[in-house]
């Protein structure tokens, strides 16, 4: 049996692909998550062999998710949903070691193979995906080097990114990762310099432009 946690902040995305996975004999949900940090917490508790993520969630977004789980001391897999069907943003999620990344429009029997696929240690892409990865091949190396703004991140410069994008201040975004306002100002400084841009309108641009946060869905 393959026991499998569902993350989606979306109760009724939850309970339909609950219904789809428990069709299936070989699969058994063992719990859901309405957020990246809860996914995180019971991943640790529970030990699924397989989370399901949705890319766009409060707190933690899919991909900080996606590394955080995949930092416990587990075997537990990844999948993660989306609706974004841009190359580079598929790439940054295979990046932080994800086994599947499968679109949300094509999500019924697939999600199924996607789990099978990653139960038995392969990775599992959407069609539309894999043929625009497979298209862009001879340029995946130079896109995860230095020149890719992922990759030139913090973890928390990507924490502070996406609270700003989400309209928080200095002094709230201080409160909800317990530093102070001056460091989140500093964070806010060493954003703009590493995305080339002037302030926080040019911030939230690049931030969406290039898949780093994620606006929920």
């Amino acid at each position: 049996m393959i026991r499998v946690i569902i993350a989606d902040d979306h109760h009724i995305v939850r309970q339909g692909l609950r219904a789809l996975l428990e069709r299936d004999d070989r699969i058994e949900v063992i719990g859901e998550a309405a957020d990246g940090q809860e996914a995180v917490e019971l991943a640790e508790k529970l030990q699924p062999d397989i989370v399901i993520l949705d890319i766009a969630m409060p707190r933690l977004d899919g991909v900080q998710a996606t590394s955080k789980i995949l930092a416990l001391d587990t075997k537990t897999q990844v999948i993660v949903l989306s609706v974004h069907n841009r190359r580079k943003i598929a790439q940054r999620v295979l990046r932080h070691g994800a086994a599947g990344y499968l679109l949300k429009n094509a999500v019924n029997e697939e999600l199924i193979l996607a789990i099978l696929a990653a139960r038995r240690g392969e990775i599992y892409l959407s069609p539309e995906i894999s043929k625009s990865i497979l298209n862009n091949l001879w340029n995946l190396e130079q896109e995860a080097g230095s020149d890719d703004p992922s990759m030139q991140l913090t973890a928390r410069e990507h924490e502070v990114l996406k609270l700003i994008v989400d309209g928080f201040t200095n002094n709230e975004i201080g409160e909800m990762l317990h530093i102070s306002p001056k460091t989140v100002s500093k964070h806010r400084m060493n954003l703009t310099t590493k995305l080339g841009v002037n302030d926080v309108t040019g911030l939230m641009r690049v931030a969406l432009k290039e898949g780093l946060v994620f606006l929920d869905e």
